[in-house]
């Protein structure tokens, strides 16, 4: 799990309710939609970043049933 899976959708969620909201109040609400509008498109950055380059979680070194390291 990474976390800024989970940063990006939440900024794409709220970005998705604050756009609706701004346009259901109408031109009074200008300020609504385009921050609705920045968050979808800091959500998606964030999506697109850990899709492109995901987490490696690097491999912890094998250990026998001695407690000592094996040899290779």
């Amino acid at each position: 799990m990474d976390i800024r899976t989970v940063i990006g959708e939440l900024l794409a969620l709220y970005g998705v309710i604050l756009t609706i909201t701004g346009l259901i109040k109408g031109a009074d609400a200008r300020a609504d939609v385009w921050a609705g509008i920045c968050l979808l498109i800091a959500g998606a950055a964030f999506l697109l970043w850990a899709k492109i380059r995901p987490v490696k979680v690097p491999e912890a070194p094998r250990q026998a049933d001695s407690g000592q390291l094996e040899e290779s």
